[in-house]
């Protein structure tokens, strides 16, 4: 049986970067148990003929679920689905090693991402994001404030600023920053990110629902174009108990 029909072709009326979609079909058929534990997939060549995508584009797709643990490649062999015991339940496992958005990462893991605004506002810049940014005095940045969901489920509170400069305005941005930034040209390609392990106040546990004193990961992002320029700055608090980071780390 082909592949495409083993696990569905791509549905071209559901939004979202086609990388993306393809990775929910191999996602799905595992979990459904039409791609068994150590079942190999066909080539990328065989898979880009058969969904019509380029071979980037494939790649992209396998190499984001084999950091997820759910595809694994044997050397000389090709890639087959994990043998390896998968992320708890209602956990989400965040690769700290690839730069991709919020939005980008529930979607890559079948879940539907969802925000809630508290805030968003135009103004001029404050020392500490003309500093983050390289902005000048009185530069012009957007705010944004939001809450964000996986399947109804609260994550995380974020708070970010772009300058001015990066975005057409800022109704731009719907559900995903990173897609207002590719559509505008300014998308992101290296970040710096800091993790601190911290209890939630009461005003952050109140919005996501948690307890006062809750663990939470602190992450701040400071992400770069490949002119250097800084275009983004992003404070985010996420639920310790329903978010792992994780790296891969090699001695090369």
């Amino acid at each position: 049986m082909a592949f495409v029909d083993h696990i569905g072709a791509l549905d071209e009326n559901v939004a979202g970067p086609r990388y993306i979609r393809l990775q929910n079909l191999i996602r799905q058929a595992v979990d459904d148990h039409r791609l068994a534990v150590g079942e190999a997939l066909p080539s990328e060549r065989d898979l880009c003929e058969s969904y019509n995508l380029s071979r980037v584009t494939i790649r992209k797709a396998i190499d984001g679920l084999v950091e997820d643990g759910l595809l694994e490649r044997r050397q000389g062999a090709g890639t087959f689905v994990s043998m390896k015991t998968p992320a708890m339940p209602g956990r989400v496992e965040k690769n700290f090693s690839m730069l991709s958005s919020f939005s980008e990462d529930m979607l890559s893991r079948g879940r539907k991402p969802g925000n809630a605004w508290i805030d968003r506002a135009e103004g001029a810049v404050n020392p500490e994001e003309a500093l983050a940014l390289g902005l000048s005095p009185r530069s012009r940045v957007y705010r944004f404030q939001r809450i964000r969901y996986a399947d109804g489920q609260p994550m995380a509170l974020e708070q970010a600023t772009v300058p001015g400069w990066g975005l057409s305005s800022i109704d731009a941005v719907d559900t995903s920053l990173y897609d207002a930034l590719d559509h505008a040209g300014n998308r992101p390609v290296r970040a710096l990110q800091r993790v601190r392990a911290i209890g939630f106040g009461e005003e952050q546990a109140g919005l996501l629902e948690v307890a006062v004193g809750d663990p939470c990961l602190f992450i701040e992002r400071r992400a770069f174009l490949t002119d250097g320029r800084a275009i983004e700055m992003t404070h985010s608090w996420y639920r310790g108990d329903a978010y792992d980071l994780v790296a891969e780390l090699s001695d090369v």
